[in-house]
């Protein structure tokens, strides 16, 4: 069943703006920390996999906070739009340190392809309104987020135990966030307790990327 999507009030969006106007500012607080670790750490592909995750993640909640900070009108529905694309790319951009840094090449490689090949598939859609469902998207989030279980065996092997207990744990964040999400239309403030799950899912992600330094 697909539920009614709800307008939210304007009670609810200061307080969507305002929790990811905070994911934004840890967001870029967290560029250098992590950038410098794998710098100091790791090899320049290290590098590049940390860089992507930090960018998408700025571009997700500055997208976020942009569009319910704005009033209805055409540029609310465009931030909308490149709200759900940042998803996407924020979604492989998570993937990216990992497959990168923590996975033998094959795995990592094949891994990382699949999930950025979905994240381009699942912009597009967006961008040319073919998927306009917000069930079907949030299905595409999902699925995309637990495409991990595909290289469970080099996962499991090859993951240092604390990297992976803070990947699991941002995992099972988002996901308990989607059930708020979905219920948006009938609980209220709902998707402002998505946006809080959110923000521990990208934490949890942060320090896993951070790994022993943690």
């Amino acid at each position: 069943m697909v539920l009614p999507e709800r307008p939210q009030t304007a009670a609810e969006e200061l307080a969507n703006a305002v929790s990811h106007g905070l994911g934004l500012l840890l967001a870029l607080a967290s560029l250098p920390v992590v950038v410098e670790f794998a710098a100091r750490h790791g090899s320049l592909v290290k590098l590049v996999g940390v860089s992507v995750f930090s960018a998408t993640m700025i571009l997700v909640y500055f997208a976020s906070a942009l569009y319910h900070a704005l009033p209805p009108g055409r540029a609310k529905r465009w931030c909308n739009t490149l709200d759900h694309v940042a998803i996407y790319l924020f979604i492989a951009g998570s993937y990216t340190p990992v497959a990168l840094g923590r996975l033998p090449d094959g795995p990592g490689w094949t891994l990382l392809g699949l999930v950025w090949a979905l994240a381009v598939i699942g912009a597009l859609l967006k961008i040319t309104r073919r998927l306009a469902n917000p069930l079907l998207s949030t299905a595409l989030y999902v699925a995309m987020g637990w495409l991990a279980v595909l290289a469970a065996g080099p996962v499991l092997r090859d993951m240092p135990p604390g990297v992976l207990a803070w990947l699991l744990a941002g995992g099972l964040a988002y996901l308990v966030g989607v059930v708020f999400f979905v219920l948006d239309s009938r609980l209220r403030f709902g998707h402002f307790v998505w946006h809080l799950f959110v923000l521990a899912g990208s934490t949890c992600h942060v320090l896993a990327v951070l790994g022993p330094a943690v």
